[in-house]
């Protein structure tokens, strides 16, 4: 067996598919309609259609998970995270652990935790 997909709820798929496409250079691979999988094995569902299909509201900003990338510039990414034109709320800015893993984590704009590191060896 091998994890195949990780899924999350958004509210505006239109808005969360130029986030990903923007911030992390994910593709779309497959639109069905309210289902988008985008590249790395990220599945976008619509909120409202995975809400009914559980017959339970999605709470955002559950932190019961994360969606962790990882990236060798991150003060770069950071820049081009802030020049964007989407809102972004931190968990935390910029910071590093005592390892010396550089860190920062927010959530995207439907309130899925996101964490950018960098590489870890």
């Amino acid at each position: 067996m091998r994890l195949k997909n990780v899924l999350i709820a958004v509210n505006d798929m239109e808005r969360a598919v130029r986030f990903y496409r923007e911030l992390f250079g994910l593709e779309v691979i497959l639109d069905q309609d309210g289902n988008v999988i985008m590249s790395e094995g990220l599945v976008l569902q619509d909120a409202k259609i995975w809400s009914d299909f559980l017959k339970k509201p999605l709470i955002p900003e559950n932190h019961m998970t994360e969606l962790y990338f990882e990236e060798s510039d991150l003060e770069g990414f950071v820049k081009k995270l802030e020049a964007s034109d989407f809102e972004i709320r931190y968990v935390n800015e910029l910071m590093e652990h005592s390892w010396g893993q550089k860190v920062v984590r927010f959530y995207d704009p439907d309130g899925n935790l996101i964490e950018v590191g960098t590489p870890v060896v």
